[in-house]
């Protein structure tokens, strides 16, 4: 995601979100105000954001937990409601992460966030395409998120 930041297209700020791992764990008896903090934080990034574009590994055949407990913490208001969405799939290996796209599909339909299905593709990613910093050098796998970001922005962004 660091490497979309900074191939997004002229004009468009891009913001990588790194509050996941200060996520609480999900738990309806906190989803009242206030909020905590990280997740008040969490639900204000999307609200600002135009359009988000998610990228997650896939875990045992579907989201990693901590994924699905930021997306848990969605559910309760309506923050993701008519939100143009997007995922990049990056599995390097072709018969992966299908399951991971199938449950986020299911998650963000559930909180009527506006899939971009166009937009929802697939760049495959070896680890060691990635470098420390998390960060792509390839100018092939640059374009296609290049490109990725250039259709999401066409699609959702008047």
């Amino acid at each position: 995601m660091r490497t979309a930041a900074l191939c997004a297209p002229r004009g468009v700020d891009a913001v990588v979100y790194d509050g996941l791992a200060t996520l609480p764990h999900f738990n309806p008896d906190l989803d009242v105000e206030p909020l905590p903090v990280e997740v008040s934080a969490l639900r204000t990034a999307i609200e600002d954001a135009d359009v988000v574009l998610f990228c997650t590994p896939e875990y045992a055949g579907t989201l990693p937990g901590s994924f699905k407990n930021l997306l848990d913490w969605c559910v309760g208001g309506t923050v993701m409601t008519d939100k143009p969405v997007a995922w990049v799939n990056v599995a390097a290996d072709p018969r992966r992460g299908g399951g991971a796209a199938a449950t986020l599909a299911t998650v963000l339909g559930y909180v009527q966030a506006r899939i971009v299905d166009g937009a929802c593709v697939s760049i495959p990613i070896d680890r060691t395409d990635v470098d420390a910093d998390g960060l792509i050098a390839s100018d092939s796998i640059r374009s296609a998120i290049t490109a990725l970001l250039g259709d999401l922005v066409a699609r959702t962004v008047p």
